[in-house]
């Protein structure tokens, strides 16, 4: 059993996510989360909390919340899929978040949306923060254990293994289904990838004064065809994200 004093809470919004780290689990007992099946147990040494959240911001965060008052668990881990905003990138490779930011909180005047930190306004209870950092000692540990590890080819790939980086990773509560919009985020915010829950886990580790790693496979590329690509890769690419955050359970 772990010596550590706090579990690993490690979070997805559907169960294929989970799937591989559920499969490593060891001396669990079932757990419910907001209605939704969970485990706890031991993976790799390490006491975690394994948790289905739901889609979405506020799923999201409300799962965060139970775990740390319910478990204690810190850090805080969201694994799962999200759309690439990189033309340089392609479906299955690996972004561990540097800094997670909401895309669609702000103030909305005559030329539209005005992006500013969720939960405050320029106005009123200004700040100069923008999005969620992760904590740098928690992502320096990650960066050295990641070094060195090569992940499997996709079935459905050209053969090459899927890359492992860094980066700038959205939330908003929209699944991005247009080149348009998808140029206009990269141009505007200098971003990897977009999904739907990460920012609101940042958010929510952030009031509660815990650690929180964000780590995103890439399904779709955020386009015209993203909907039919995210059921063709979801499985596979989710695995590829529960397989780095399984490699991370040791050093977090």
């Amino acid at each position: 059993m772990t010596v550590e004093s706090h579990p690993v809470g490690i979070l997805s919004a559907i169960p294929p996510e989970l799937a591989v780290l559920r499969e490593g689990l060891e001396l669990f007992e079932k757990v419910r989360l907001a209605g939704r099946a969970g485990a706890r147990g031991v993976l790799d040494g390490r006491e975690v909390v394994l948790a289905e959240a739901g889609i979405g911001k506020v799923s999201a965060a409300v799962a965060v919340c139970l775990l740390v008052e319910r478990w204690g668990c810190n850090p805080v881990v969201f694994t799962g899929v999200a759309g690439s905003l990189d033309p340089a990138l392609g479906i299955g490779d690996v972004v561990v978040a540097e800094r997670t930011i909401h895309h669609d909180s702000g103030v909305i005047g005559p030329e539209g949306l005005q992006r500013y930190q969720a939960g405050h306004v320029p106005f009123f209870n200004p700040t100069d923060a923008v999005g969620y950092l992760t904590p740098p000692d928690l992502l320096d540990r990650v960066r050295r254990r990641l070094d060195g590890l090569v992940l499997a080819p996709l079935t459905m790939g050209d053969g090459s293994a899927p890359r492992i980086l860094e980066g700038v990773i959205l939330t908003g509560d929209q699944f991005v289904n247009s080149e348009t919009h998808r140029d206009r985020l990269r141009r505007e915010l200098g971003a990897v990838a977009v999904e739907m829950e990460g920012a609101a886990v940042g958010q929510a580790a952030s009031i509660l004064g815990v650690d929180h790693l964000v780590v995103r496979s890439l399904s779709d590329l955020a386009g015209a065809d993203s909907h039919l690509d995210f059921g063709r890769f979801l499985s596979e690419v989710a695995a590829n994200s529960a397989a780095v955050v399984r490699h991370l359970v040791p050093i977090l």
